[in-house]
């Protein structure tokens, strides 16, 4: 008879194969990053909302302010006409720059035609190459830098 053997080990079974992660895991990772993604969309939303504020202040600034220009273009015509009010002239140009209102450049006889920041009424004849403003029939404004309302001037080339 044979003698019974002694029971050899047996070789370790590979452990059954485990997913990479744990569910949990997975799907606490995936909850993170949507609330990643919609943080990141409500600061984008924020600041969105913020510059339409911004926007919306600034242009209903510059339609009152251009709502004004009436009245600037006669309080300035009146200090011109009448002496009596020049001292008030300087008060005049700090609350226009306290506005950030300025008025658009325009000489005549010296300053050249630009149509970004006039509006030619009329062209007379003249010899020479370069348009120059001749005369300026009511003034122009730029509010905040941009063009309020453009000067109105006849053109003349010399």
């Amino acid at each position: 008879m044979k003698k019974p053997q002694p029971a050899q080990p047996q070789p370790a079974q590979p452990a059954p194969a485990q997913p990479a992660q744990n569910p949990l895991a997975d799907k606490i990772a995936e909850l993170t990053n949507d609330l990643q993604r919609t943080r990141a969309d409500f600061e984008n939303f924020r600041k969105q909302i913020e510059l339409r504020e911004e926007a919306v202040k600034s242009n209903t600034k510059a339609a009152t302010v251009l709502k004004m220009l009436p009245l600037v273009d006669n309080f300035a015509l009146a200090i011109a006409t009448y002496q009596e009010l020049a001292p008030l002239a300087k008060t005049f140009e700090k609350t226009l720059a306290e506005l950030n209102l300025q008025q658009i450049p325009a000489i005549p006889g010296q300053t050249e035609f630009n149509p970004d920041l006039h509006e030619a009424i009329s062209m007379a004849d003249g010899d020479g190459e370069k348009e120059i403003i001749a005369e300026v029939l009511r003034p122009g404004y730029l509010y905040e830098g941009a063009v309020l309302r453009p000067a109105m001037v006849k053109v003349t080339k010399a």
